[in-house]
């Protein structure tokens, strides 16, 4: 085990060492061939923020469903707190979606 974090805690510096290098800048003239990728990040940042929001509104569905078969009578209050959760859930889809829209011009 304490190979394993050794051997993790290696790659992380050696990663941390590396990073100055991927920011360096290169020539104006191999500039003109560039690819923007703003555009490309945004759109997997939306399909994994859209997809992991999916699931959390599945989740607290399925945990709302579950709770009114056990006590029917609690209905009203499970129904207003899964709306506030799924609202919740969805304004982070939402947040990002915005993000997206400001970063890519």
């Amino acid at each position: 085990m304490k190979a394993k974090i050794l051997g993790l805690m290696s790659a992380v510096m050696g990663l941390l060492y590396a990073a100055p290098l991927f920011g360096q800048t290169q020539a104006p003239a191999a500039m003109s061939h560039a690819t923007n990728w703003v555009p490309i990040a945004a759109g997997f940042s939306m399909a994994i923020a859209s997809g992991l929001c999916g699931l959390g509104q599945g989740k607290a569905a399925a945990a709302a469903c579950e709770g009114v078969a056990r006590n029917p009578g609690a209905r009203q209050g499970i129904f207003l707190f899964l709306i506030l959760a799924l609202i919740f859930i969805e304004s982070l889809a939402l947040y990002t979606l915005v993000i997206v829209f400001i970063k890519v011009k």
